[in-house]
């Protein structure tokens, strides 16, 4: 069997490997006040290479946590990489957050009936940001949801 090739989107996947830790800023919303939780992501690779895991955590002032699991990949046949992602709250995906790259930022956005949730993922200079924004039932625009910035361990 030959083995399919590797994107540029699985190349760009691997700089998010290892293991990261450094700190949340959630801003108010519907699940709760501004506050600051301190976090840790782990990526690693699956699927002979094709897929990238992510383990998120992060734990609140008041001990509370939250986690998340994904599987970043690659459809062969558009050259978007895909998100599958379930965590805490207990919302399955419906589907999988579908984006891009462009100048070493991933871009992804997902849709359902609730709303559209956009996220950023960039590595630079050894330190990982994830930024999601909201847009909630039928709001004009994106509000700043959490931004995560942490450090490689």
């Amino acid at each position: 069997m030959n083995e399919p090739l590797k994107s540029h989107a699985h190349t760009a996947l691997e700089a998010f490997l290892g293991h990261w830790r450094g700190s949340t800023e959630l801003s108010a919303s519907p699940w709760g006040p501004a506050r600051t939780a301190d976090a840790e992501v782990t990526f690693s690779r699956a699927a002979g290479g094709y897929a990238l895991v992510q383990s998120y955590r992060h734990i609140e002032p008041d001990g509370t946590h939250f986690e998340g699991h994904g599987v970043f990949t690659v459809d062969p046949d558009h050259g978007d990489t895909l998100w599958y992602y379930v965590d805490s709250m207990g919302r399955p995906p419906e589907a999988p957050a579908r984006g891009h790259w462009q100048d070493g930022t991933l871009r992804l956005e997902r849709r359902s009936p609730r709303g559209t949730a956009r996220h950023t993922f960039k590595v630079d200079g050894g330190v990982l940001t994830h930024m999601a924004e909201l847009r909630l039932g039928d709001a004009p625009t994106f509000s700043p949801f959490m931004i995560s910035v942490c450090r490689r361990v």
